[in-house]
């Protein structure tokens, strides 16, 4: 099947390569020319403007956005006139569900058929294939079965569900047509809201461990100190990576987010390369919006992404309040800042 990509970063040009390797026919186009040479190489056909990527695909073209959410509507306001009734645009990448209605409509209006497509996998995605969330019109999302075939990861990766009857549909397989317009981002988008929570869960878990040797380490004594009750329990000396290798093996929190944490800390078991300033591309906030809309509680979804705003800085000013006050009503003074606490291992 032929289809265009536009958008060539991290995911997207691995997913061209995918799509090459499962015989597709692939027309390319992104702003970095160096990008769509690489594919090009490989087989695809480059083209180094809209207009003659509109014009290297037969009608009705099926082109593929893998751009970052706040360009979709530039593209897409690049693209309307170069296309005709029949085409079809998918949106893989992050996109809010109330944009996808919006854009389908206006599509619609032209005889465009529009496809949102949350994608997941990441950079290994090329290996192990995409899960993709989709929604759409069904008769669309059948003609592209092949695309999404290719994509996804396949039913031989991962054990059946035990009582899951099959032929119920194409989940096993690593893909699913969620629902109308909309509905595939939107399933993306509570996927990434529990991905923070399982991400921040890991984090503060190893946080405890990191700091188990608390006994070990000096405390000052005065009034802005709490004091540590019993240091003799605090006097470990956790060996991080191996501590996530052995939660690998047959334990009940093992998942792909650990072996890849484990892969981290054995590279770097004081993962001194990282600040720890965490981002947020949206989601997290959308599935929050989207739990308050519906008055349905997400305590841990939600502290998982404030904790990311403070790790940009975003509470700083809230703790020089805190501060304030404690020094007024107290005359407490601030603490400095304590030095990174030294990574032990055996």
């Amino acid at each position: 099947m032929q289809i265009g990509m536009i958008g060539l970063g991290r995911m997207g040009a691995s997913m061209v390569k995918r799509l090459l390797r499962g015989g597709h026919d692939c027309v390319v186009h992104d702003q970095a020319p160096e990008s769509v040479a690489h594919l090009v190489a490989l087989g695809a056909t480059g083209a180094p403007s809209l207009p003659s990527f509109v014009q290297g695909l037969t009608a009705p073209r099926v082109i593929w956005l893998m751009v970052p959410a706040a360009a979709v509507d530039v593209v897409l306001d690049q693209l309307r006139p170069l296309l005709q009734a029949g085409d079809t645009i998918i949106d893989g990448g992050n996109s809010h569900h109330y944009d996808d209605l919006r854009r389908a409509a206006a599509l619609a209006s032209l005889s465009i058929a529009h496809v949102d497509v949350g994608t997941s996998g990441g950079v290994a995605g090329l290996e192990r294939g995409y899960c993709l969330m989709i929604g759409g019109a069904q008769p669309v999302v059948q003609r592209l079965q092949p695309v999404f075939t290719t994509l996804a990861p396949g039913t031989g990766t991962a054990a059946p569900t035990p009582g899951r009857r099959t032929g119920l549909g194409t989940a096993d397989q690593g893909w699913l047509h969620c629902g109308p317009h909309g509905a595939g981002h939107f399933v993306k988008m509570v996927h990434n809201g529990i991905e923070y929570g399982l991400m921040a869960a890991y984090a503060e878990g190893l946080n405890i461990l990191h700091h188990a040797n608390a006994g070990l380490q000096a405390h000052a004594v005065d009034a802005e100190t709490a004091p540590l009750r019993e240091p003799a329990h605090y006097e470990y000396q956790m060996d991080l990576p191996e501590i996530a290798e052995v939660w690998r093996r047959g334990s009940v929190i093992g998942s792909w987010l650990l072996d890849l944490t484990a892969e981290a800390l054995a590279t770097d078991p004081a993962l001194a390369s990282f600040e720890g300033r965490v981002s947020d591309s949206g989601e997290g906030r959308w599935a929050v919006q989207a739990a308050i809309d519906e008055a349905v509680p997400v305590p841990v979804l939600s502290a998982a992404l404030y904790a990311r705003f403070a790790s940009r800085g975003q509470a700083d000013f809230a703790n020089r309040v805190q501060s304030a006050m404690r020094h007024e009503f107290g005359g407490h003074a601030e603490k400095p800042v304590p030095g990174p606490a030294p990574t032990h291992r055996p």
